[in-house]
């Protein structure tokens, strides 16, 4: 299996010159990391001089190629400074400057040059090849010289890979590479997601925004290729005809070349096609193992120049499934290969310790997404950064739906045209690098306003260039000052601590892009001690466990089911710096939760998700009474009285007020038309809604407060109707000692009280007692 092939590829022995890599010059300046803030499991375990060794770039495999992580000199310099001519300090590549892992764990600021600098020497098995210079990601601008000489263009971006062909720049024997990066952060206009400069020790303050990562951050490596050879494959699963539909990109020289792209599993090939590099072709996969969470199957796939004797092959994989919005049931939902599964999942920072933007080991970097299956989530939101191609990889092989996110621009700014040209340019490429990944099924354009622009313009740019996944133009469109754009494929709310539901439309399909970020503070595991933030503390285990499983029910009897959410996701799986919200600690060293009962709650969300059936309907614009169902109390009726919510006993000989009063008309829900409000008879314009948990009537202030909390919507009881409120699932109307009450199972309230707590929210929805 591919799988196996990329995780065991080994980078060639590079050669060096002097010692780890130190210009011949001078003596090597001693090197040793940093005490991190926090250390992982796996602090101690990077190597010195060879982190991260494995194979970087899994959807394009070449057996030969040799890693230049490891120790570099390294120097700072004013920003407009020239090439040092000595480098005093040494730092760890790929971990940025500001890490404790990189060794120099320093604040660096718009004032500041970086400048890297080693040397190396060309295998001699490489002789007659082109050779590529590649970096997974360095934030942002950055300049590479080899022997003296710059090696293409500069580049500006910090979350997508580059590479240059440095043949004609490189000697016989001892090569020099220098890379000067400068990165202003959020002093800039490009992209920086959650990054800020600011101290890199831990501190107070800061809540939701992070120290920063400045320079090269993912894995340096060296490659030979043909002169005409592969660099891209776009992989597009069409199920609707069998097929995989591949484009072979390639370099200049490979236009139009003769390709043959082969699918195998296990060594056996299933199907291939031929075609030419640059042109779309088919490759027939009747019957195909279909990739999910539950099954995420990979198929190995080659792609071969045949025109020549030795053209160039490259390994890869893909995974077949399809990703659309439908009607379900009448509802607009997501649909995994042609059916509605519910996505649970939670935000994913990606942030460490002792590495900041990057992970310490390939294993560090599974283990996240690996905790996500082991707690039942079936989705990832990758908030706001983006991963190395080996996190991909491992969502890929471990089956995780993935939400990915294009960093933001400063939330403070408006950006301008230049910022704009920029973050679409480095939009589109971050789309190219990992558009055949099958696990990514969502773009995420923007978050809650920040650097917004033009959000329906991009949205449909981002459709029209990758039309195989999802938009979301704006997570959070009710946060913040952020603007809809009104299109993409789905409508995304936040709630915290929610999990609330986001109003279902005609077109798209309703989500919940944050909620949660419900905290415990663990001693001994906290970035800033005592500096922990939450949207809302728990005092104990127990309590955050009791919560959270009762967030995920009610997301699974109310909001999916009566108010048509179709995704949910959790901030967050670890606490980040002063964010004390994860599932984890920030040093990943305590899970948090009883992981079996997390687990069993989002297994049974998903289950039931399979097998949802229609929404409850109530008879719109007709007038209803609502029935008590407890056994000795059937006589009674939901009514008004001096503007609050009691039951009491109607028959026919009832006054004519009473009758009046325990008489509603259904409308369609105020702040969600899936659910319904409930309308006095005698007092138009005043509805049935909770505040401070009692439920009353009381006339609308026009305000998204007073239409959520006068919208219930509608789930089967036993003998009735259950009403669960719109912004608050799993919370339902309850009588208790005759009062109306919103009410929790379990809650910490009287009238939470668990006895008869179902019969007392069961309702029968009978004729009104006043036509």
């Amino acid at each position: 299996m591919t799988a196996v092939v990329v995780t065991a590829l080994a980078a060639t022995t590079l050669l060096t010159a002097g010692a780890a890599g130190a210009s011949p010059a001078r003596a090597a300046a001693p090197w040793t990391p940093r005490p991190a803030p926090l250390s992982t499991p796996w602090t101690d375990r990077v190597p010195v001089d060879h982190p991260l060794p494995e194979y970087p770039r899994p959807q394009l495999t070449r057996p030969d190629w040799a890693n230049l992580n490891g120790l570099w000199d390294f120097a700072v310099t004013s920003r407009d400074a020239g090439q040092p001519t000595t480098y005093g300090e040494r730092i760890r590549v790929p971990f940025v400057p500001e890490s404790a892992l990189s060794g120099i764990q320093r604040k660096i600021t718009a004032n500041d040059r970086l400048w890297y600098k080693r040397t190396f020497t060309v295998p001699a098995g490489w002789d007659g090849r082109r050779v590529q210079l590649h970096f997974g990601a360095s934030d942002w601008e950055t300049t590479v010289w080899i022997n003296g000489r710059q090696a293409g263009a500069v580049h500006r971006g910090g979350y997508d890979a580059f590479s240059y062909d440095i043949t004609p720049l490189l000697n016989r024997g001892t090569n020099t590479v220098v890379v000067s990066v400068y990165d202003p952060t959020e002093t800039g206009g490009q992209a920086i997601g959650k990054q800020r400069v600011q101290d890199v020790t831990p501190h107070a303050g800061h809540s939701i925004v992070y120290t920063a990562s400045s320079g090269i951050w993912q894995t340096v490596w060296l490659e030979p290729t043909p002169t005409a050879h592969i660099t891209r494959l776009d992989m597009v699963p069409h199920l609707e005809d069998d097929t995989l539909r591949v484009t072979v990109r390639g370099s200049t020289a490979a236009t139009g070349a003769a390709v043959r792209v082969t699918v195998s599993t296990g060594g056996t090939t299933v199907a291939s096609a031929t075609g030419t590099v640059g042109t779309e072709l088919s490759v027939p996969l009747p019957g195909a193992r279909l990739w999910s969470p539950d099954d995420p199957f990979l198929y190995d796939v080659t792609a071969q120049l045949t025109g020549r004797a030795g053209g160039d092959r490259v390994g890869s994989y893909t995974g077949m499934r399809s990703i659309a919005v439908k009607d379900v049931d009448g509802v607009r939902r997501p649909v995994l290969n042609g059916r509605f599964v519910f996505q649970t999942g939670t935000l994913d920072q990606g942030y460490w310790p002792d590495g900041i933007h990057t992970a310490p080991t390939d294993a560090a970097l599974k283990y996240d997404l690996q905790k996500h299956k082991d707690l039942g989530f079936n989705t990832v939101r990758k908030h706001i950064k983006v991963e190395p191609q080996r996190w991909f990889y491992w969502a890929d092989r471990l089956g995780l739906l993935v939400w990915q996110d294009m960093p933001s621009m400063d939330s403070g700014k408006t950006p301008d045209s230049a910022a704009r040209t920029q973050w679409e340019s480095e939009y589109r490429a971050v789309i190219d690098q990992h558009r055949s990944s099958p696990a990514l099924i969502q773009w995420v354009d923007q978050n809650e306003g920040w650097g917004q622009y033009d959000q329906a313009r991009i949205a449909d740019m981002v459709k029209a260039y990758d039309p195989s996944r999802l938009v979301d133009n704006m997570s959070g469109v009710n946060c913040c000052g952020a603007q809809d754009g009104g299109n993409g494929d789905v409508v995304d709310t936040h709630n915290y601590v929610g999990p609330g539901n986001t109003p279902t439309e005609p077109v798209r399909a309703s989500v919940l892009g944050e909620y949660g970020g419900l905290g415990h503070r663990v001693t001994g595991h906290e970035w800033y001690p005592g500096g922990g933030f939450s949207y809302e503390d728990q005092p104990s285990p127990s309590a955050l466990n009791d919560r959270l499983v009762g967030l995920l029910d009610g997301i699974r009897e109310n909001a999916m089911p009566a108010g048509g959410l179709s995704a949910a996701v959790y901030t967050q799986i670890t606490d980040v710096e002063n964010e004390a919200n994860g599932l984890m600690t920030y040093d990943r060293r305590i899970v948090k939760v009883d992981e079996s009962r997390v687990r069993a709650a989002n297994r049974a969300l998903i289950a039931a998700s399979r097998d949802i059936g229609p929404p409850v309907r109530l008879p719109v614009e007709q007038y209803v009474s609502l029935r008590v169902t407890t056994p000795g109390h059937t006589d009674r009726y939901i009514r008004h009285h001096d503007g609050l919510g009691y039951t009491e006993a109607v028959d026919s000989g009832s006054s004519e007020l009473l009758k009046q009063d325990a008489t509603w008309k259904v409308r369609p829900g105020l702040a969600n038309k899936l659910c319904y409000s409930f309308e006095s008879r005698n007092h138009p314009g005043e509805y049935l809604r909770h505040r401070d948990f009692r439920v009353r009537r009381e006339a609308g202030d026009a305000s998204a407060l007073y239409r959520a909390d006068a919208t219930w919507c509608p789930v089967r009881g036993d003998g009735g109707i259950r009403l669960s409120a719109a912004n608050f699932p799993g919370q339902y109307l309850r009588h208790i000692d005759a009062e109306l009450w919103l009410a929790r199972s379990g809650g910490t309230h009287a009238w939470d009280d668990p006895r008869t707590f179902t019969e007392d929210t069961t309702w029968s929805v009978e004729a009104p007692w006043a036509p």
